[in-house]
């Protein structure tokens, strides 16, 4: 729940904006009318008091016009677009660290419905096309406070040819379970082993809590389920002390828990950071834990000349054979998406 809620004039004039005006003063908030577009009174007097105080605030605004021309999203989906930006979790490997410019402030967007309405044109013909939504947000931490993520299941599920992806690391399902979704969006759940979860993603649901929401979200209908196609996001994946242990450990709690045919997927994403995005996390995390350390890296740079650190080849190749052969092992009918 935030400590602070604002909305601006133009996205109160926004039939959704007026809706969520009043679902979130409905649940005892406060949400304070600005003036104009702008957001004020993020900034604190270091950087950690700005994130702390941006993390708390919950903005209603509009997308901008930028919003409605979408990028493509390799290798995840077809396209990316946008319920929110900004996400109330505290992990401290975030990947917004460096996306997102100005502080980590919650934005949630007014125009939703004009952004859906505007998906059609970036539909192939009488091809699927797949679209992201959770490339800057996690919608399922919001979706108490917006409904955002209802409107938008059941948009995709009355498409023909369009289908929904979205990753979460919370566990509050079980007011989408009913909606109808014919199949049309991905449920995925974020996991990793217990070591790198508890000591680094503050302000989630535990890894057991979203197991059990995984199986319920693929479970058939008659048994209280969802059934939802689901898919596991496995990131970022990190070789810590006696991780085959751990990772084998998480593998073992998957295993009891889909111990039914259901429709997975399987998303591999080892760790790795920019210079960037490692100087916005040592901002906001100084006292981090997570191992950040260039020496021990192989750097990647892309065509515009940006650098990323990620693992040597000899770590990765461990990695995602271990990985591979777990999944391929425990779940023969999944399928793996990609590896990076």
């Amino acid at each position: 729940m935030p400590k602070r809620v604002v909305i601006t004039p133009d996205a109160l004039k926004e039939p959704y904006g007026q809706e969520l005006y009043e679902r979130i003063t409905n649940q005892g908030l406060a949400v304070e009318i600005l003036k104009n577009n702008r957001i004020t009174g993020l900034r604190g007097t270091t950087e950690r008091e700005t994130y702390k105080i941006a993390k708390n605030t919950l903005a209603i605004v509009n997308a901008p016009p930028s919003s409605f021309n979408l990028r493509p999203i390799p290798p995840s989906a077809d396209w990316q677009f946008h319920l929110a930006e900004g996400c109330p979790a505290h992990c401290q490997y975030c990947y917004l660290a460096g996306s997102l410019s100005g502080p980590p402030a919650i934005r949630v967007f007014a125009n939703l419905p004009a952004i859906l309405d505007s998906l059609y044109r970036f539909e192939r013909l009488n091809q699927p096309t797949t679209f992201e939504a959770s490339c800057y947000t996690d919608p399922l931490s919001l979706e108490h406070l917006t409904g955002g993520l209802e409107k938008t299941i059941k948009f995709f599920g009355e498409r023909e040819n369009s289908y929904l992806r979205f990753v979460t690391k919370f566990d509050a399902i079980q007011p989408l379970l009913n909606i109808p979704h014919n199949g049309h969006s991905r449920f995925r759940i974020s996991l990793n082993a217990e070591p790198v979860a508890r000591r680094l993603e503050g302000g989630t649901a535990s890894v057991s809590a979203r197991i059990k929401a995984l199986r319920k979200l693929a479970l058939p209908r008659e048994q209280g389920g969802g059934n939802y196609p689901i898919g596991i996001v496995l990131a970022p994946i990190m070789p810590i002390p006696n991780w085959e242990e751990h990772y084998n450990a998480l593998f073992e709690q998957l295993e009891q828990h889909l111990d039914f045919p259901c429709d997975l997927t399987f998303e591999l994403i080892s760790h790795r950071f920019t210079p960037g995005s490692k100087d916005v996390l040592l901002e906001w995390y100084p006292n981090t834990s997570l191992e950040m350390d260039e020496a021990t890296r192989s750097t990647k740079t892309n065509k515009f000349g940006g650098r990323k650190f990620v693992y040597t080849k000899e770590v990765m190749k461990q990695l995602k054979t271990f990985f591979e052969q777990q999944i391929v092992r425990r779940f023969p009918k999944a399928s793996i998406l990609y590896w990076t």
